[in-house]
């Protein structure tokens, strides 16, 4: 069946019309009031998220505050460790010291005890000779 077309538009047709366009325009003022109602929740959701960064911001805070404090105190270990091992070289070195000395001590006293000994051996071996001469 073939559409058949309209010349002239009454008033009857221009009232439908608008109520039609009306209609229309209430489903989008309606759609965008749902659209709008979104927004909202996602402004919502937007501001939690931006609630949650700022939670992990202060933590990050807390941790770059603790990794300070880990590296004050690693580094003040460092310094005792260093201090140490500068202790420990200087007794090492005195230590050796005092130990040469004592080997040269020793090693005087012993050949004093030698002289000594062979001197007694030569005072009694001349002994013997004068008494048996």
């Amino acid at each position: 069946m073939a559409v058949m077309a309209r010349d002239s538009w009454t008033d009857e047709r221009l009232d439908d019309l608008n109520t039609r366009v009306d209609r229309g325009f209430e489903l989008v003022d309606q759609r965008f009031e749902q659209v709008d109602r979104r927004f909202e929740q996602v402004d919502q959701r937007f501001e939690q998220v931006d609630r949650r960064f700022e939670q992990v911001d202060q933590r990050f805070e807390q941790i770059d505050r603790r990794f300070e404090r880990v590296d004050r105190q690693l580094e003040e270990v460092r310094d005792e460790f260093i201090a140490v091992r500068r202790e420990f070289k200087d007794e090492l070195i005195a230590v050796r010291g005092e130990m040469k000395d004592g080997f040269e001590q020793m090693h005087r006293t012993m050949i004093t005890i030698l002289l000594a000994m062979v001197g007694c051996m030569f005072t009694g071996f001349a002994t013997v000779i004068a008494a048996l001469s």
